[in-house]
């Protein structure tokens, strides 16, 4: 196959025109029909000594250490005239060069075959790249400039999408390596949707929805109203837009039934993968990654918690706040589509449900702060085990544990004070993100006081639902929307959640039963093979769940089973299903005070004017 990157003495002569100190990147695409790419990294003026490169193995916006090295190879490096320089691997993702000139120029390939917010998808349609995934950077570096320069646009009928400057040359500009690795880019043939919004200092900024599908330009403009609806409902909760840099703002969209999935927040831009054939016939279930990425470019772009300023591409970024960063977004995301008209309130309450079920029905949450789930994020956020853990016992995620925390603090504001959770991220964004000014947990204490005036109440809430784990009473919060928190399957027998494989002699319990269950209690887990359940065979799950469902809270259940120590049995005392669901006083029939009725709409009601 004929190579078409550039040789090291051709990017010299392509570099010339631009600042002597920029990292000039070339990609090429040689290969993409086999996910790879040909990418090219000329340093200038690198001082004496050993140079080190590497592979980053973390990535803004993801909390857990991730091997983006792993997919790197044909690694060379260069010198001025094109001669071979000495290139020592000296762990599994950085490389030394001990004698060099002025410039090096570094080529490797890369491999991406999986299409997400984190990774890298190339193919003949798209060369989809997380920079962090992508390109290798120089230690002591961090504050240079870099440009991009992507060939082979014209061979695949590629657009090329980013928050990156564009340059009248074709380049693609970062002022530093934190923009840079912030800055996800999309080579695919898009069509967009582009609206503008205005702040209340009479500013324009512009949006653009860029979606790689197989949607007709029709599809994708009606859609982008909605999406332009929801952004319009997020500027009302803060009062304006924030300063987007050269005045743009992105989606970056690719919906493909082949896709991973994902949505991955950035500075100017969001990076959203989806995995339905097409958005035609799928907006409303697509419309939460949109809403919820948007929410970001307040809340963790610049309302950013201190712990992950600077990001540290070296490992994971722990954070104590992710609990505010992700789990406040996570309530707004739907919030916002209910408010823009998109969803209807009762689709809100499961999503509402969900949230409560968090706090109140899962062993994490009975034992641990927001805070502390908040640092496992390390561990959780999209990370790789090949071992089992027992995270269903000893996490309950930051994104749904603080979204039940905001969903109570908005609705005591409400209650307590004639304020609502608007309010404090109003203040919180005009305190830390408007002059970007990273918050800790103590800084956020200190806004709910101000806003409230009273300390008293913050620093309680703080000390209890932030730093401790005591719950809110959410059936009260939520009566006073005429909002009915109930069990969901009231009267109902329930042995406990079960993960369960088919196996040549039963069915096999695949992860850790829970703690609090009957199951649990009865001494059953992985690894345990379910033979017979109250004297009847059990080979596939809908076998095991036919005889609970004939039983009544109360009843003795003998499971027959085995494991490595031999056959066994265990008596199992089934109990009610602890899961909730919230109704409306209207479903069942009790009347709704117009106090609670004002209380709902002012809740879930359009907050454009």
């Amino acid at each position: 196959m004929k190579k078409l990157y550039l040789t090291a003495a051709a990017l010299l002569v392509a570099a010339t025109s631009f600042a002597q100190n920029e990292i000039f990147y070339t990609v090429s695409f040689p290969n993409a029909v086999h996910h790879e790419a040909e990418i090219s990294m000329r340093i200038p003026e690198v001082p004496a000594g050993t140079l080190r490169v590497r592979m980053s193995r973390s990535s803004p916006g993801r909390y857990a250490t991730h091997e983006f090295g792993k997919n790197i190879y044909n690694i060379k490096a260069y010198g001025e005239q094109n001669q071979p320089l000495t290139l020592k691997q000296v762990e599994g993702d950085v490389y030394e060069i001990a004698q060099h000139g002025n410039t090096v120029i570094i080529n490797y390939t890369l491999f991406g075959n999986w299409m997400d917010g984190t990774y890298v998808g190339i193919d003949a349609s798209t060369a989809h790249l997380n920079m962090p995934a992508a390109f290798m950077w120089a230690y002591g570096m961090d504050k240079r400039p870099a440009r991009f320069k992507f060939n082979d646009l014209n061979k695949y009928g590629w657009q090329v999408v980013t928050q990156l400057k564009p340059d009248a040359t074709g380049t693609y500009y970062a002022p530093n390596l934190q923009y840079m690795m912030d800055s996800p880019t999309s080579l695919a043939p898009v069509k967009t949707y582009s609206w503008t919004i205005k702040n209340p200092d009479g500013k324009v900024q512009d949006l653009h929805l860029t979606t790689h599908s197989n949607d007709d330009q029709t599809v994708v403009d009606n859609f982008g109203k909605m999406v332009q609806r929801i952004t319009q409902e997020a500027q009302a909760v803060f009062g304006e837009l924030p300063k987007y840099d050269y005045g743009n703002y992105t989606f970056i969209h690719d919906v493909y039934s082949t896709n991973a999935g994902d949505g991955m927040e950035h500075r100017n831009s969001t990076s959203i993968v989806q995995t339905t054939p097409q958005i035609a016939g799928n907006e409303t279930r697509l419309l939460g990654t949109f809403s919820h990425e948007y929410f970001h470019s307040w809340n963790v772009e610049r309302i950013r918690p201190k712990s992950l300023e600077p990001f540290n591409f070296e490992h994971a970024n722990m954070s104590s706040e992710l609990w505010l960063a992700e789990g406040f977004t996570q309530y707004y995301g739907e919030l916002l589509i209910v408010r823009a008209g998109l969803r209807q309130s009762a689709d809100y309450l499961r999503t509402a449900a969900g949230l409560v079920n968090t706090v109140l029905n899962t062993p994490a949450a009975a034992r641990y702060s927001p805070a502390q789930m908040s640092r496992y994020a390390v561990f959780a956020d999209a990370g790789v085990a090949v071992d089992q853990t027992n995270m269903a016992n000893i996490f309950t995620s930051y994104y749904t544990y603080g979204g039940a925390t905001a969903l109570a603090l908005d609705l005591r504001l409400r209650n307590e004070f004639n304020l609502t959770l608007d309010d404090f991220m109003r203040a919180l964004w005009l305190a830390h993100g408007k002059p970007e000014k990273p918050y800790t947990i103590p800084d956020l204490q200190n806004v709910l006081a101000s806003v409230t005036k009273n300390p008293k109440f913050a620093a309680d809430f703080f000390s209890k639902y932030i730093y401790g784990f005591e719950k809110n009473d959410y059936t009260a919060l939520l009566d006073k929307a005429g909002l009915i928190l109930r069990r969901a399957q009231a009267g109902k027998a329930w042995a406990g959640q079960l993960r369960l494989s088919p196996s040549n002699e039963g069915l096999q319990i695949t992860g850790s039963t829970i703690i609090g269950t009957p199951v649990y209690t009865a001494g059953l887990d992985a690894g345990d093979i379910l033979l017979t359940v109250d004297g009847k065979e059990v080979k596939d799950q809908q076998a095991y769940m036919s005889v609970i469902a004939g039983k009544n809270i109360g009843d003795k259940i003998t499971y027959t089973y085995k494991n490595r120590t031999g056959n066994h049995e265990a008596v199992v005392t089934l109990t009610e299903n602890p899961a909730y669901e919230i109704v409306t006083y209207e479903s069942v029939s009790k009347q709704l005070s117009p106090a609670q009725e004002a209380f709902r709409t002012k809740w879930l009601s359009t907050k454009v004017k």
